[in-house]
This record gives structure tokens, C-alpha cells and sequence, in this order.
């Protein structure tokens, strides 16, 4: 396979991408099935030969070829899915969207901190968000909405009323260490900075996930991750090696 640039996609998740194909592209680097096999379940959709092609680009960043720094991460993370459930599938393609993809975390960050007190919020108000950020255009909003689609596929959220509004769906509680553990990872990549003990597991944009698990023991079995502290009694998780 060849490397992709190493320099992060400014938006780069510019497509759809079913849960299936994820977890089929995950299993790939994983050594469980093959390229052919990946190449299949996605023509299974019927895209059109522009569309498969950007599908497997964006797929390549995802799990096939991700950025050097992040293919090590990308290795245990493959491992830890090899044989797991769909939901494993999920939060692992979750996890590596949002370490490779900075456009998709945004939008998860967004959904997360919008819909943490009633459940639901408006997608004008994700889109509008998004816009403020990366600024006003076409693009911003088609990408913003192709990622409330994908992470909908995910089973993240519902979209209602027409895709007017985002309702988050009842968690999906992890319980491997290890897979937990590595969605910490995940998290502290995109966030580029120590979190403190106490919030790390309630990360907007981990939103999907119930990460109820000892912090202090898991970052101890973790290849990647430390404590750190900062003051008289405030402890943070960091990442080891920052990229």
C-alpha cells in the first residue's frame, strides 16, 4: 500500500461511509479478509466509478493507509477489532475518524456538547457551527452533513423531521480496557493537549460511547497514554509521544 501525505486533511471526510464498509476496511488491515473482499461489500452499493474511487481514498486515510504517525495506532486498534462485535466495530472506526479526521471530530465534538442536555438539537445549529469555523460555503455544509449521515449509519444519532433535527441514541457502553483505553487515545489526538482525570471520559467527543471504567488503571495498561500533574492534586492523561 502507499502512504498518503502525512499532513492532515483539513476536511477530508467528504463522503458517506457505511458502517460495514468501515469495519471491512478495518478487518483488512487487520489481516482478516481481503482487499478484494473490501472491494466487494462496497460495490455491493452500486456507486457509480467516481464514487468508488473517492470511497476508497477516504477509506485509505480510515484504516488501509492512514498517515505514518497514526499507523502504529491504527495497528492496535485493528487487533483489538479483528474478531469483535459491530459496536466494537463502530467505536473503533469512530476512533480512528477522529484521530485522522479533524473535520469529522468537530462535527462529533459539536453533536456531543449540543445534545448532552436534552437529547436532540437542530442540524442548523451543527451546520451553523461548522460554518463559523471552516467558513461559509458549499462545501462546509455538504461534508458537515455527509458526516451527520455517516455517524447516523454508525449508530450515533437518528436524524428526524426530515434531517431537521439530531437525536442522540442511547449509548453504547464499552467494557474492554483495552478498546477503551485506545478511544482515550483517540480522543487526546484530536484534542492535541493533557485532559484532565476527571473529564476524559466524558469527552463531547466521544459522545456515542459509555466509558465508565477506571481512568487510572486503564491509562496503566496503555501503551500510549500517561498521567501527568499539573498542581496539588490535579491529574492529567497525555499522550506519551505527541506526534
Amino acid at each position: 500500500m502507499t502512504l498518503i501525505s502525512s499532513s492532515p486533511p483539513r476536511i477530508g471526510f467528504d463522503r458517506f461511509i457505511a458502517l460495514d464498509w468501515a469495519a471491512a476496511a478495518m478487518r483488512v488491515r487487520a489481516g482478516v479478509i481481503s482487499t478484494d473482499e473490501l472491494g466487494a461489500i462496497v460495490d455491493s452499493a452500486g456507486l457509480t466509478v467516481a464514487a468508488r474511487k473517492k470511497t476508497f481514498t477516504l477509506l485509505n486515510r480510515l484504516w488501509l493507509a492512514p498517515r505514518p504517525e497514526l499507523a502504529e495506532f491504527a495497528n492496535r486498534g485493528a487487533a483489538i477489532g479483528s474478531n469483535g462485535t459491530e459496536a466494537d466495530a463502530a467505536a473503533l472506526s469512530w476512533g480512528m475518524a477522529i484521530a485522522c479526521y479533524p473535520f469529522f471530530a468537530k462535527v462529533a465534538e459539536l453533536v456531543g456538547r449540543l445534545t448532552s442536555l436534552q437529547g436532540d438539537c437542530a442540524a442548523a445549529d451543527v451546520h451553523r457551527r461548522m460554518s463559523e469555523i471552516y467558513g461559509e460555503r458549499e462545501g462546509t455544509t455538504r461534508m458537515t452533513n455527509m458526516i451527520l449521515q455517516t455517524q447516523a449509519d454508525w449508530g450515533a444519532i437518528e436524524r428526524t423531521d426530515r434531517a431537521r433535527r439530531v437525536v442522540r441514541k442511547p449509548t453504547i457502553k464499552l467494557v474492554d480496557d483495552e478498546l477503551v483505553g485506545w478511544q482515550f487515545e483517540a480522543a487526546l489526538r484530536f484534542a492535541g493537549r493533557a485532559v484532565p482525570v476527571a473529564s476524559v471520559g466524558s469527552m463531547a467527543v466521544l459522545y456515542p460511547f459509555e466509558l465508565d471504567r477506571p481512568v487510572a488503571y486503564l491509562v496503566s495498561r496503555a501503551p500510549a497514554l500517561e498521567l501527568r500533574y499539573q498542581g496539588p492534586g490535579e491529574q492529567l492523561v497525555d499522550l506519551k509521544v505527541r506526534a
